[in-house]
């Protein structure tokens, strides 16, 4: 068993909440913690955040990020001889 303190504000609408569901105070908090912890869990790594992001944009080069110096080079290369 855990005790938490509120905050007087937050005790009066938990309170009328619990009164108005006709449900126990406890009941609120624990489903309000269980739904927390789950969104948590699913965002716990900064890849899970962005993940939908990723690959959007793709310049269609698989090797893309192995060669990048052999292009900076040759991009060099080229901006010397004009």
């Amino acid at each position: 068993m855990r005790s938490v303190r509120l905050p007087d504000e937050i005790e009066k609408e938990l309170k009328s909440l619990a009164e108005q569901k006709k449900v126990s105070r406890s009941n609120i908090i624990k489903e309000a913690l269980v739904e927390y912890i789950s969104k948590e869990k699913k965002y716990n790594r900064p890849y899970d955040i962005g993940e939908e992001y990723f690959g959007k944009r793709g310049s269609g080069e698989k090797d893309r990020s192995t060669t990048y110096k052999s292009r900076i080079k040759e991009k060099i290369r080229e901006k010397q001889s004009d």
